[in-house]
Formats: C-alpha cells, sequence, structure tokens
C-alpha cells in the first residue's frame, strides 16, 4: 500500500511566504510603499475630500457645517443648471461633428506627403505649443464684431457680414468651438499619426493594385486600421467638452446672456464667486458621476465595433 501524504493544509502556504521572503519580496514592499502611499494622497485624497465637502456648507473660512444632501438638492434645482447643461451639451456636439474629424484628416493629409510632411507636422502642432489665454486673446481680437475685425474683414469682400461673433447668441458657441478645434486639433493629429505607422503598407500596397484612389484607400484601409484608436480618441474628447471651462470664461465670461455658461463654469460661479464650495463641489460629483456612466455605456456599446 501507498503511504500517504500527511502534509499540513498550511505547509504549502507557509513554504511560498518563506520563499517570498527569502527572495526579497518583504524589502520590495518597504521600497514601494511610500512611493504608494504618496500617490494614494495625492491622487485619491482629494477625491474623498470632495466627497465630503459635497456634504457640506463650506467657505473655506468659517467652520464647515454638515448639510446632508441639501447640496445636491440646491444645484439640481438652480434654474441656472438646465441652460448650463444644454450649452454643454450643445458644445459637446458642435466639436464632435466639425471638431472630431479634422486632426483625422489632418494626420491622414500629412502621412500621404512624402517630402514635406514634416513642415506640415510642425505647423499643425504650432497652436498646441501658445499658451491657451494668449491664444484666446489673440482670437478675441480675430472676433471683434466691427467691420475692422479680422474675420469680418475676410468675410466683407465677399460682400458678408459684419458679425456680432461672440456678441451674439447665435454665433458664440460655434466661434468658441472654431478655436477650441484650432488649439486641440495638432497634438490629436500626431497621436493619429502615430496609429498610422502601425497600418501595414502591404494593405495599401494591394488596393493600389486593385486601383483604389485616396479615398478609397483612406476609407477600407486606414479607417478600419484605426479604428481602436479612433474610439478611443472620441470617447476622450467626449469627457473634455463636458469639462469646457477656459474658452468660455475667457471669450464670454458665460454671456451673452447665459449662452455659453458650461457646467464647470456654473461650479466656478458657485465656489469663486457665492463662496459656495460645498455646492460647487456637489455639482462636480454629479459631473464625474454622469461621465463615469458615459464612459461605462459608451465601453459597451463600442466594444463590438473595437474589436470586429
Amino acid at each position: 500500500m501507498f503511504q500517504q501524504r500527511t502534509d499540513k493544509p498550511g505547509r504549502n502556504g507557509a513554504q511560498s511566504w518563506a520563499t517570498w521572503y527569502r527572495s526579497g519580496g518583504l524589502s520590495a514592499v518597504f521600497f514601494a510603499l511610500p512611493l504608494v502611499l504618496i500617490f494614494l494622497y495625492f491622487s485619491w485624497g482629494p477625491i474623498v475630500r470632495g466627497l465630503v465637502l459635497s456634504f457640506q456648507k463650506n467657505n473655506l473660512v468659517a467652520p464647515p457645517e454638515w448639510v446632508g444632501m441639501s447640496n445636491f438638492s440646491y444645484v439640481l434645482t438652480d434654474p441656472q443648471l438646465p441652460q448650463a447643461a444644454l450649452n454643454t451639451l450643445y458644445f459637446c456636439l458642435l466639436a464632435l461633428i466639425f471638431g472630431f474629424p479634422v486632426p483625422l484628416f489632418l494626420a491622414v493629409f500629412i502621412s500621404e506627403l512624402r517630402k514635406t510632411g514634416w513642415l506640415y507636422n510642425v505647423l499643425s502642432y504650432l497652436p498646441a505649443v501658445v499658451p491657451p489665454v494668449a491664444a484666446i486673446l489673440l482670437w478675441t481680437f480675430f472676433y471683434d464684431p466691427s467691420g475692422a475685425g479680422v474675420f469680418n474683414s475676410i468675410l466683407g469682400w465677399f460682400g458678408l457680414g459684419p458679425f456680432a461673433w461672440l456678441n451674439s447668441q447665435t454665433l458664440a458657441m460655434p466661434a468658441i468651438v472654431l478655436e477650441a478645434t484650432w488649439a486641440g486639433a495638432g497634438a490629436t493629429s500626431i497621436i493619429y499619426l502615430a496609429a498610422l505607422t502601425g497600418v501595414r503598407t502591404e494593405l495599401y500596397e494591394a488596393a493600389e493594385l486593385d486601383g483604389a484612389g485616396i479615398w478609397s484607400r483612406v476609407w477600407h484601409v486606414t479607417l478600419p486600421q484605426i479604428r481602436g484608436i479612433i474610439l478611443i480618441m472620441m470617447l476622450l474628447q467626449l469627457i473634455g467638452t463636458f469639462q469646457v471651462f477656459t474658452e468660455p470664461f475667457l471669450f464670454t465670461g458665460g454671456g451673452p446672456n447665459n449662452a455659453t455658461t458650461t457646467i464647470l463654469l456654473l461650479i466656478y460661479r458657485y465656489a469663486f464667486i457665492n463662496g459656495d464650495f460645498g455646492a460647487a463641489t456637489a455639482l462636480s460629483v454629479l459631473l464625474a458621476g454622469v461621465l463615469c456612466v458615459l464612459s461605462v455605456v459608451y465601453h459597451f456599446v463600442t466594444r463590438r465595433w473595437s474589436t470586429t
């Protein structure tokens, strides 16, 4: 008869821990622990603090007062919130329709150039080098509503205008989207150019042998090969456009007649104009929750497209 093993149940686990200890595992933990604690403090610390602050009445001067869900009730019943939400969605829609394809087409155009592609690459990235505040002040000069404004002067050559641009409730948001597209297209096109380098040249050669033109190659070869990157960049743009602040704040301050007031601009007013940091944080938490839900839904909706 074979002799049965009489090892204790915890013997293998004890041996594994001993091996891990002798191999320097404990030293590695002590070495990494300070870095992990610093990361948690500076990354998750503000998140936890923000969650706590959203349940308090706090102006950062007087002692905080616990108010429960009152901040959330206040911001959800604020008559400015529906207008700010609609303006944010309008900005997001315009940015997706007009702003999202621009860097993609720019990257495809530069990739098709053989000798001067580097020059267009540099020129397309220049707007990202310009400080945002300086760029917005420059575009404010372009949007001068008088006939002497840059854009109105150019349109005047064709018998158009002058337009009020930032002073018009109808044109203010499209004007902001135009500047935001100019500022962000160059950096995004660099990402697309990096993705295009991963497309196999054999696919283009086969398409050329079949007589495919440039637009046919782009539609049937380029876009399907980088659709994963396209979907990721679309999600990042959705998240970014929901958090637009700098352009409306510096261009119009939310005007005219609250036509460009966004959710983040409303958060700014709660915190730094009204001094109600609890309400500002509550609206920030709601926005973060909406973006988390949007990201999860987007992931499940586009999961099949990114893998097929």
